[in-house]
């Protein structure tokens, strides 16, 4: 149960720090208010109506099409230093180490003396030579 917790779950932490890490950033093409192409990392193609438009309106203007842009910034600082956290942090980080390091890697002792010796053999079931009966 242990093992298939830990595949499950390294996975995702994994994916989660590097999707929180990572910056995104999404651009959208409007033509006339409707979206037609989005893009992450890379800039949005356009849908060929400026050059059309550049050649009807001499000025250049173009007020059919906007180019959208945002960015979500990732994560730079994952270092987390010793004296940043509160005494009670510190408290509970070695608490929990501690118990978590004797309770998986430290080996169980052997208390039971049954491992160590073997019980004797039993040679005649007493029941039947004492004619003893449950009823």
């Amino acid at each position: 149960m242990k093992s298939l917790t830990h595949k499950i779950v390294s996975p995702f932490l994994a994916l989660l720090v590097l999707l929180s890490t990572v910056s995104w950033t999404v651009d959208k093409h409007l033509c006339m208010g409707r979206v037609m192409d989005t893009s992450f990392f890379v800039p949005a193609e356009d849908c060929g109506m400026e050059m059309a438009m550049k050649v009807l309106d001499k000025k250049g203007e173009n007020n059919c099409c906007d180019d959208e842009s945002f960015t979500i910034e990732g994560q730079d600082d994952l270092k987390l230093s010793w004296e940043q956290l509160s005494l009670g942090a510190q408290v509970f980080v070695v608490s929990f180490l501690q118990s978590s390091f004797q309770i998986n890697l430290l080996p169980e002792k052997n208390s039971a003396p049954e491992q160590i010796h073997p019980p004797p053999l039993i040679v005649e079931d007493l029941n039947l030579v004492y004619e003893v009966f449950l009823i």
